[in-house]
Order: structure tokens, then sequence, then C-alpha cells
């Protein structure tokens, strides 16, 4: 199962930091995080980057295996 890991609003909005899902790419997981958790966090997810196993900019058709670590981090501000 593919490990998802959320930081930041991603993580406030879905209520844990990290949870684990039977898919198969990057857009089913998604979705199904957003069935998961709900409203909250789809409001949040559009503004986020979606890495998988530390690579940025992932397709949405991106096949995923058991071992893989897909994080969802929103923008970073700073000064």
């Amino acid at each position: 199962m593919a490990r998802l890991l959320l930081f930041a609003t991603a993580r406030d909005a879905a209520g844990t930091t990290r949870d684990t899902f039977e898919v198969a790419t990057v857009g089913e997981l998604m979705t199904a995080a957003r069935d998961r958790y709900g409203a909250p966090f789809a409001r949040v997810l559009p503004g986020c980057r979606v890495w998988v196993n530390g690579e940025d900019d992932v397709a949405d058709d991106r096949a995923l295996a058991a071992a893989d670590e897909v994080a969802v981090i929103p923008p970073v501000a700073g000064g």
C-alpha cells in the first residue's frame, strides 16, 4: 500500500499526519484521500504540491508501488 504523508494545512485538514491507501496511481490516491478526509482537505489540496519518493511535480497517472511515499505539501511562506 502506498503511504500518504501530510504536512501543515493538509495535515490539519485531514486530521492525521500519515495514512495508507490501496491504489494504483497518484490520481487515484488523491481522489481516495479527498473522499476519506472530506471537504476541508479537498479545499486545501489544489494549492499543494504532490511529491512521490522525494520527486516533485508528478503526474496523476504516475503508477504507485507498495513501498512508495506520497507527500502532500502546501505552499510555504516566509520572510
